[in-house]
């Protein structure tokens, strides 16, 4: 017995043996149409990239792929990528206000994430002359007394906090202002050999680059004072009511008082300790005369240290 198979057109109905009355329609589906043209557009972007970088694989006479070379020559441009960027941004931030930084971004993320905080950013970048001298001196008594005198690393901090973490659980860290900058500018918050090394890096471009005082300001202005709190000039209006360049010594103090972790520190509602360590930075104001000295570095001499650096 021979059978007869019929094919189909899209467009035909057929009737099966259940009565149901079907119609193949993938053919002049709108949508189906749309999805395969884009896919094949796709596959299409996908090999035409995948030949070009077959064809920048370097080979011998005999067709053969040189890898070696191929790698020597990615990880040189990669390089010079890398030292381009970075170069450029810090030239950049030299004289441009520096928009948003990494901490700013995972903070926001955070508090996404998190039903008990609200999504917050506060950051009003403002000038060196627009920032109160007195939370500068401040923010150098409490953070970093040799900012004036180092060239962005304090190796007797760092060797003592060296000797410290050894036999303490709790680790002491030694970063200077100009490694809190290019932390706080650059990089990503973690603790980390590999974001330590960038850091190293970052800190001896800015200090290459950078003034004191451009160092100061990238920093008050990008320095996390709180929950979404960033900066001088949003942490004066939240806190104080007011600008960054009227703060007094007592609101400066308190607001350097908070950085060792602003997350747990709060300036609107100090605890016995946040408002000890802001009657030690006003001692340690005092004994800097007040003031803060960029051009004649005014740095209080300690004891068995005679003159100069």
């Amino acid at each position: 017995m021979l059978f007869e198979a019929k094919v189909m057109s899209p467009n035909e109905t057929r009737k099966p043996k259940n009565g149901l009355i079907l119609h193949d329609n993938r053919k002049t589906n709108p949508f189906f149409t749309y999805i395969c043209s884009q896919n094949f557009l796709l596959v299409g972007l996908i090999s035409r990239m995948l030949r070009r970088w077959y064809r920048s694989i370097p080979q011998n006479e005999y067709g053969r792929l040189l890898w070696g070379k191929y790698f020597r020559r990615l990880i040189l441009k990669l390089t010079l990528w890398f030292f381009g960027i970075t170069i450029g941004l810090t030239l950049l931030y030299a004289v441009l206000p520096v928009p948003v930084t990494p901490l700013m971004i995972q903070r926001c993320w955070q508090q996404a994430w998190e039903k008990d905080r609200d999504v917050r950013l506060k950051h009003d970048w403002v000038s060196f002359g627009e920032i109160s001298p007195h939370l500068q001196l401040a923010v150098v008594c409490a953070e970093d007394q040799e900012f004036l005198e180092h060239e962005g690393f304090d190796f007797e901090a760092i060797e003592k906090a060296y000797n410290y973490n050894k036999n303490h659980k709790r680790k002491r860290g030694a970063s200077t202002i100009s490694q809190q900058t290019a932390k706080n500018v650059f990089l990503w918050p973690s603790r980390s050999w590999l974001r330590k090394g960038f850091e190293v890096y970052f800190t001896f471009l800015i200090e290459t680059v950078w003034s004191k005082k451009r160092i100061m300001t990238a920093y008050l202005n990008s320095i996390e004072f709180g929950d979404g709190i960033y900066g001088a000039q949003a942490a004066a209006q939240y806190y104080f009511g007011k600008t960054a360049k009227e703060l007094n010594r007592q609101e400066a103090a308190l607001l350097a008082s908070v950085l060792p972790n602003p997350l747990i520190y709060k300036a609107d509602a100090p605890s016995a300790q946040v408002k000890q360590r802001q009657q030690w930075i006003l001692s340690q104001m005092r004994m800097w005369g007040g003031k803060i000295d960029y051009e004649d570095p005014n740095t209080p001499r300690k004891p068995g240290k005679e003159g100069g650096k």
